[in-house]
């Protein structure tokens, strides 16, 4: 069985306060996007085993990966599952705000209740995913939808998923999330730096995460300021926690200048990816 986990970016992303578990309350739109990674899984090996491969070998393949955690907490839930081997195709960078390690979890989750049988309800894959991140309930969904809580409290959003070329740009580089949570309150704004709210297609695009992370990481405030002067480029922000900034087009094809313009701010070993919103 093959199955395909896409990535996200936020189109908005309110802190709204710390709460008493240690998480933040937060509001944030979130939605699909093409650009996905690809995962296999066989039924193979002795019973209970778990065998787990990917792609790029920087991502952990131990019990700290969410694939593998997706799966032992099945077998936790569950009991024994047949041996299985799953190999992850890495197409998402990690650490880059796009939400892949929770979507392969979640189309982990998925996947293996089809693939044995399980029976598990949306609402219980729902509560396991919950236990294991807090993005990743919202990769049981499709489309777009408006998540609250510390994210795994989720609604479908109330307008139509917008035809939008997006363009991807990630630094090399990553942010860990729990690092520019804890900064947020203490962190300062930018002069000269834009972080008001953008308008477009009755979406409101704003991120708080952006005031920690471009505090200490300027060229991504310098590049998403640069972005948003740009011919053809709509709207420009931070996804997630970074570290990409993503660009919303006039046109599915980037403009040559654009693409020399951000090798130019930000080198020649960026990561830059075309794609869609996955409507």
């Amino acid at each position: 069985m093959t199955r395909h986990a896409p990535a996200k970016i936020n189109l908005s992303l309110r802190i709204l306060g710390r709460r008493e578990d240690g998480f933040h309350e937060i509001s944030t739109r979130m939605v699909a996007l093409q650009l996905a990674d690809e995962l296999t899984f066989a039924l193979d090996g002795p019973v209970g085993s778990i065998a787990f491969t990917c792609s790029d070998p920087t991502v952990p393949s131990d019990a700290s990966n969410l694939v593998v955690k997706a799966a032992q907490l099945l077998q936790q839930s569950h009991g024994p599952l047949p041996g299985l081997k799953i190999h992850l195709q890495k197409n998402i960078p990690h650490g880059a705000g796009l939400g892949g390690g929770s979507s392969d979890a979640a189309t982990t989750l998925l996947a293996l209740n089809d693939l044995c049988q399980l029976g598990r309800t949306p609402n219980e894959l729902h509560t396991l995913a919950a236990s294991i991140g807090s993005d990743i309930p919202f990769f049981l969904t499709s489309g777009m939808a408006d998540c609250t809580g510390r994210g795994e409290i989720i609604a479908p959003a109330s307008v139509p998923i917008p035809d939008w070329p997006i363009l991807l740009i990630k630094l090399p580089f990553a942010v860990p999330t729990p690092w520019a949570y804890q900064q947020w309150r203490t962190s300062l704004e930018i002069p000269g730096i834009d972080y008001a709210p953008q308008t477009l297609n009755n979406q409101t695009l704003v991120n708080d995460l952006e005031r920690p992370v471009f505090e200490k990481h300027f060229i991504l405030a310098h590049l998403k300021q640069w972005l948003r002067q740009q011919p053809g480029v709509r709207a420009a922000l931070m996804s997630g926690s970074g570290s990409t900034l993503f660009a919303v087009l006039d046109s599915a094809d980037p403009p040559a200048a654009l693409i020399n313009g951000i090798h130019e701010i930000a080198g020649e070993e960026i990561w830059l990816q075309p794609t869609r919103l996955a409507g």
